[in-house]
C-alpha cells in the first residue's frame, strides 16, 4: 500500500510544483486520504529532484547559456554587465535567502508550519496576493532589466514557500507581478530561480534520512520522485504556453476554495490539522 501512496503523491507532486497553488501544501493534504496524517517534509523535499530534473530538461539550453556566460564572465572573457552573466549572479543572490532562513527555521519549516490551519490560511491570502498582482502589474519589464534589489526581492518571495500554501512558483511570480515583469518572464525565472535551491535541500533531505526510518521506504521515495519528474515536464509545457496568452485568475479562485474548504473541515473537526 505505501508503493501506491508514494506514486499518488509522486503525482500530486509533478502536478502541482509550477502551477502557483502550492505543491507542498497539496502532499500535506493528500496524506490525510491515505490516513497517514503527514507525508513529511523530507519526503517532499526528495520528491522535489524529480521536477526540478524536469526544469533542468526543458529550461536545458537557457541553463547551459547562463552558467557558461557567468563562468566566464569570471576571468572576464564576457563583460559582467552580459544579460545572461548577471542573471546567473542574479540567481545566486535570489537563492541565498531561502538557504538561510531553511536552516534558520528548519525545526519549524519540519514542524509547526505543517499545521493545516497555516496551510489553509496561507493558500487563501497568497491567492488573493496573486490575484491583485495579476490585476495592478504593469507586465512590461523584462528579466534583462532586473537590478539586485529586485533579484534579493525574488529571493525572499522564494523563501516564503518555505511555509506550505504558499507556493515557491507562486510567492515568486507574485512578486516579479508586483514589480511589473512579464508574466511569462517571472515564471521563467521562478523555475531557473527553484534549481539550486531545491536540487540543494532535496540532497541534503536526502543525506540525513539515508539511514533514518520514516513514512517511505527510499525506494518508494524513489518511485515518487521518478513519476513526479515524468509529470512535471508537462506541466511546465503546458503551463508556460497558457500563461502567455492568459491571467492566473483560475489558480487564485481554486486556491481561496481549497482554502476555504480547508478551513470549514478543520473548523467542523473533520480533519486534524
Amino acid at each position: 500500500m505505501h508503493l501506491f501512496e508514494a506514486i499518488v503523491l509522486g503525482l500530486v507532486q509533478g502536478l502541482t510544483e509550477f502551477l502557483p497553488i502550492s505543491s507542498s501544501a497539496h502532499i500535506r493534504i493528500a496524506g490525510l486520504f491515505f490516513g497517514t496524517a503527514d507525508p513529511g517534509a523530507a519526503f517532499t523535499a526528495i520528491t522535489q529532484i524529480g521536477t526540478e530534473a524536469a526544469v533542468l530538461v526543458f529550461f536545458w539550453r537557457d541553463i547551459v547559456r547562463i552558467v557558461t556566460r557567468w563562468a566566464a564572465s569570471l576571468v572576464r572573457r564576457v563583460p559582467r554587465n552580459d544579460p545572461d552573466a548577471r542573471l546567473g549572479w542574479l540567481i545566486i543572490v535570489g537563492s541565498l535567502p531561502i538557504v538561510v532562513l531553511g536552516l534558520l527555521f528548519q525545526k519549524q519549516i519540519e514542524s509547526v508550519l505543517r499545521s493545516l490551519w497555516i496551510v489553509a490560511i496561507m493558500l487563501i491570502v497568497f491567492g488573493v496576493l496573486l490575484g491583485i498582482a495579476d490585476a495592478v502589474g504593469a507586465k512590461r519589464r523584462r528579466l534583462e532589466e532586473m537590478t539586485i534589489g529586485q533579484g534579493t526581492v525574488f529571493g525572499f518571495a522564494q523563501a516564503l514557500a518555505l511555509i506550505p500554501g504558499v507556493s515557491r512558483s507562486g510567492g515568486t511570480i507574485t512578486a516579479g507581478l508586483f514589480m511589473g515583469f512579464e508574466r511569462a518572464a517571472t515564471a521563467r525565472y521562478a523555475f531557473l530561480l527553484a534549481v539550486p535551491a531545491v536540487f540543494g535541500s532535496g540532497f541534503y533531505q536526502l543525506a540525513k534520512s539515508w539511514n533514518e526510518p520514516g513514512l517511505f521506504t527510499l525506494p518508494e521515495t524513489a518511485w515518487a520522485t521518478v513519476i513526479s519528474f515524468v509529470v512535471a515536464l508537462g506541466v511546465i509545457a503546458l503551463f508556460m504556453r497558457y500563461i502567455s496568452r492568459h491571467s492566473f485568475l483560475p489558480f487564485v479562485i481554486y486556491r481561496v476554495l481549497l482554502g476555504g474548504v480547508l478551513l470549514v473541515l478543520l473548523g467542523a473537526g473533520v480533519v486534524q490539522a
